[in-house]
């Protein structure tokens, strides 16, 4: 078992919220390296659509984007993720056909948290 980081209860907070892990080993059959491996995939994904959704002039390919990534997001459990992901979906399939500020802020925040666990779990933290 490693040490922590810095401050273990925000590993462990952090953790709780942005991936459900209960979910994730439940969708595994409690499979580690599917987990793990899964994982890895969410993270690559991740950075991929959120270039295309924060970078691209096509709105079509946003909302495709958006809508991979909500449902890698539901896959592993980052419930966060595919609200906010979904958010911008609707939002970009609406009236003004454009991703909201509210929402595009919403996944900037939350985007985040499952990146560091899923890095503070490949580096062999154990599951809090």
């Amino acid at each position: 078992m490693r040490p922590c980081d810095g401050d273990c209860s925000r590993v462990h907070d952090m953790t709780e919220k942005a991936i459900d892990f209960a979910y994730l080993s439940r969708q595994t059959a409690g499979d580690h390296e599917l987990e793990r491996e899964l994982l890895v995939l969410f993270a690559q994904q991740c950075v991929a659509h959120l270039r295309t959704i924060h970078g691209s002039a096509d709105r079509q390919a946003r909302m495709d984007a958006a809508h991979t990534l909500k449902g890698a997001a539901r896959a592993i459990g980052a419930w966060q993720v595919a609200e906010a992901a979904d958010r911008i979906e609707e939002s970009l399939a609406g009236p003004e056909q454009k991703a909201s500020e509210t929402a595009l802020d919403a996944l900037a925040d939350v985007h985040h948290h499952p990146a560091r666990v899923v890095h503070h779990r490949l580096r062999g933290q154990p599951r809090q």
